[in-house]
């Protein structure tokens, strides 16, 4: 039988601060804003002020539909965890002969990777809005990337883990690559 009306309460910390505007959300945090347009979803998003709460209404859904409203919850807790910690992805560089050389370029918005395999191809990787990465100081043939946006750090890795597959090889023989160690947050909080 289908359900007449899921909410779901989103907990909204004191120092972000959260707009709605017909499902266009905004969050505003220590480390800067981010913005979701959640106008596919058929949901209605409601800010409770006295209660530091968001909260999310879907009428009539059937049961696939009602699958995606813990997705809706994670989007926003993902943001507002975003403008208070941020993201940080840390990938390794893997490679059994030819040295992989990493270096982050223009004003650390791209990777050129060279060497990967021996090729004399120079692989460009630009990154996504609002994000960062740099080579880490203490670990050797490691790639840090950073950003407060879940979704452009996590596709940002991905990029830079996709410029390096090898093609035409047997995979399980060559391991060469670069991939992702760690995900994690930029800082810890205080609470």
């Amino acid at each position: 039988m289908r359900d007449v009306l899921v909410t779901e309460y989103v907990k909204i910390p004191e120092d972000v601060q959260v707009e709605v505007k017909s499902r266009l959300v905004t969050v505003k945090g220590p480390r800067g804003e981010l913005f979701r347009d959640l106008r596919h979803v058929h949901v209605d998003i409601t800010k409770l002020t006295e209660e530091h709460k968001l909260r999310i209404d879907m009428w009539h859904p059937r049961t696939k539909v009602k699958a995606g409203m813990n997705s809706i919850c994670s989007s926003i807790k993902n943001m507002i965890k975003g403008v208070r910690q941020g993201f940080r992805y840390k990938l390794r560089f893997v490679y059994a002969h030819f040295p992989i050389n990493v270096t982050a370029s223009d004003d650390k918005r791209a990777v050129e990777i060279r060497n990967f395999l021996g090729e004399k191809r120079i692989r460009v990787v630009r990154m996504l809005d609002g994000v960062t990465c740099y080579r880490s100081d203490d670990i050797k043939d490691e790639l840090v990337i950073e950003g407060n946006d879940i979704l452009n750090v996590s596709q940002s890795a991905a990029l830079v883990h996709q410029s390096c597959l090898v093609k035409n090889k047997d995979i399980r023989k060559f391991l060469d690559g670069i991939y992702v160690s760690h995900r994690g947050i930029i800082q810890e909080l205080d609470d």
